[in-house]
């Protein structure tokens, strides 16, 4: 039977305590106990069903939790305050000092200095590789290697994770494979693929509202156990907790998933076929020029298109800079970070959101300073977004005026 990451999303709805067809939720930080022996169980991690304390989880969570769970088949998982919450408490959860890292060289920037800037203080250390290059990949796996990172598509490149064949090469060094999949939620399944670990930040397409932040981890049971132990867990000792009011609103947002994904990649492929068409040098997964598309389509659940980023080379700074602003000046969306959101968002990636990334770096991994990467919103008139853009692009030299 086919995965069904949307249908398992639905399921199982959780009412309110008085019958209300949303969940309660949990305004308390801590939770009574019958019995003195009920309390040290939970505390020994003996005890179903009862919460201890809201910094290992709440009702809140537990509910958008199992819910992010089932849409990604794992048996459990465990929603923090933010992606990047999520990201730092389990590689923590995994490495020790004197652990090694292989990650993808095309990465959220915070991601990226995390694992390059952060950890190395912990005598952890992360090789950089092309993540599209498996042989590559596999060369960089040393003895202390505990994780291969990747991100299903990566940001801002756009590139795509052979998650298959990523697996069976963590599975041959017994490595854990950590997939990132916050461009792609219901796209691609990576823990059906043989991802151990799947990580989102709720912050974008998930919530889609941008009005929080949030991250959630899913795994086995084992992993997210041990991660919330009050003993040794790194969620619960790092304190990458979410607010039970936040965990309810992304909730709710979360039945809407589906048809906003349908939306945000029927929109970005309309305009990213058209500004092909018009010669601009434009990487849609979708479009077939894509060096990845073929491996893309392999892997995606095909109802839910190719997703909503996509990203054009303005080739300098200078007319990236002046080609967003006369965007939002004519209502195309808003020069901002983040992606996901009901509007269109973009922004130069190679001065903001990986600005961690060094220049000599981000030139290896072509990286242009001109890249804009875009957010595609859910536009109702997308013909009309799309000939904006153009026209935009034609002010500010970015496409020959021959081409209007």
């Amino acid at each position: 039977m086919k995965f069904d990451p949307a249908s398992n999303l639905e399921k199982n709805p959780n009412y309110g305590q008085f019958k209300g067809v949303n969940p309660s939720i949990s305004d308390s930080a801590t939770y009574t106990f019958k019995t003195a022996k009920a309390m040290m169980d939970t505390f020994e991690g003996k005890s179903e069903g009862q919460f201890l304390y809201s910094r290992h989880t709440s009702p809140s969570n537990y509910y958008l939790a199992q819910a992010l769970a089932a849409m990604e088949g794992t048996v459990e998982a465990n929603v923090t305050a933010s992606g990047m919450g999520a990201i730092s408490t389990t590689l923590l959860q995994i490495c020790g000092t004197g652990d090694h890292i292989v990650s993808s060289r095309t990465i959220y920037g915070g991601s990226y200095a995390f694992m390059k800037n952060y950890l190395p203080k912990l005598n952890i250390h992360t090789s950089f590789v092309d993540i599209t290059n498996l042989e590559k990949m596999e060369a960089a796996i040393q003895p202390n290697t505990k994780l291969i990172y990747c991100e299903t598509v990566s940001n801002p490149l756009l590139e795509v994770a052979n998650i298959p064949k990523l697996s069976e090469i963590a599975k041959k060094h017994g490595v854990l494979l950590v997939v990132d999949n916050t461009f792609s939620p219901l796209i691609m399944s990576p823990y059906q693929m043989g991802a151990d670990i799947v990580i989102h930040s709720l912050t974008k397409f998930i919530n889609g509202m941008n009005d929080t932040v949030g991250g959630v981890v899913c795994a086995d049971s084992q992993f997210i156990n041990a991660s919330k132990s009050v003993i040794d867990g790194a969620a619960m000792l790092i304190g990458s907790t979410m607010d039970s009011l936040r965990s309810a609103s992304i909730l709710k947002n979360t039945h809407t998933l589906a048809i906003r994904m349908k939306k945000h990649s029927e929109n970005a492929m309309y305009v990213s076929q058209r500004l092909e068409q018009d010669g601009v040098r434009i990487v849609y997964p979708g479009l077939d020029s894509h060096k990845d598309h073929k491996l893309f389509t392999a892997m995606y659940n095909a109802e839910f298109g190719y997703g909503g980023m996509i990203t054009i080379d303005a080739v300098t700074l200078e007319k990236a800079d002046a080609f967003m602003e006369l965007m939002q000046k004519r209502n195309v969306g808003d020069l901002a970070v983040s992606l996901g959101f009901y509007r269109t968002l973009f922004n130069a990636p190679g001065s903001g959101t990986s600005s961690e990334v060094p220049e000599d770096e981000q030139k290896e991994m072509g990286l242009s300073p001109g890249l804009v990467r875009f957010s595609m919103g859910l536009d109702h008139n997308i013909d009309k977004t799309y000939k904006i853009i153009k026209e935009c692009m034609i002010e500010t030299g970015i496409l020959e005026p021959m081409h209007a």
